[in-house]
């Protein structure tokens, strides 16, 4: 078992500073009995992705390292437990928490209450800092809005999802490669985790959903998948146009 009296103050104090329900819960069981395993995140705290928790406390500029027991049913499972103290982030404000009130409020500032990723006006508190370059591919940035984005939560499960399968996230760690990434910026880029396709967000709102319903009617009339059959009109519009 972990004892945190042996653990420096400085590290306590920042174990302590994190206050979102995910990491804490990670460092407070680390804390009371040395590690958490997968299991413990999925059944006891009801995390599905344990990866996604692990990432939290890392991004909070807390070490963690991965290691492997057994578990209930006898199969070796992935756990986790405080890595090298040494290189936790002690001098910078500390991840997700320590960012959130002057960063979140420069970037509403500058380009509203809403997600990066889909674009929609969301309530202040649904947004969550997200770094625009992983963490685990460049490190801590400098605490400059421009090398964070705000997401819904939604949309930081479905980049957290593909980036933590991105080959440059688990082996080649080229910051360029972020850079011209989907998920670092959506206004701008040249693939999505490396793969060379092209994706939109549409969404219908108020008295536009009488629209969408249409388009669904009209979907399933023609046996089609309603993206496809959505993309099936703009190439069809472009074409009318191209032609007149």
């Amino acid at each position: 078992m972990e004892n945190s009296q042996q653990l420096p103050n400085e590290f306590l104090e920042l174990c302590r500073s994190v206050t979102a329900k995910r990491p804490k819960a990670v460092i407070d069981h680390i804390l009371q009995h040395g590690f958490i395993t997968t299991e413990d995140l999925k059944e006891t705290y009801g995390y599905n992705h344990p990866p996604r928790a692990a990432r939290d406390v890392r991004e909070n500029g807390i070490p963690l390292e991965t290691f492997r027991v057994t578990g209930s049913n006898g199969r070796r499972i992935a756990a986790y437990r405080f890595g090298d103290i040494s290189k936790a982030r002690f001098n910078r404000l500390s991840g997700r928490t320590g960012l959130s009130k002057q960063i979140k409020e420069a970037l509403i500032s500058r380009y509203g209450c809403k997600c990066f990723i889909y674009l929609e006006e969301v309530d202040e508190r649904e947004l969550q800092i997200d770094h625009r370059v992983p963490f685990e591919v460049d490190g801590e940035p400098d605490l400059a809005p421009e090398n964070f984005m705000l997401l819904c939560g939604s949309a930081n499960r479905a980049k957290s999802w593909s980036c933590e399968h991105c080959e440059n996230w688990n082996s080649i760690k080229d910051k360029s490669i972020c850079l011209s990434c989907y998920w670092a910026y959506p206004e701008s880029y040249e693939h999505i985790a490396m793969r060379q396709v092209r994706r939109i967000d549409v969404l219908w709102e108020g008295d536009e959903i009488e629209i969408y319903e249409r388009l669904k009617q009209r979907a399933v009339s023609v046996e089609k998948e309603l993206p496809e059959f959505v993309k099936e009109i703009i190439e069809r519009e472009i074409e009318r146009s191209s032609d007149g």
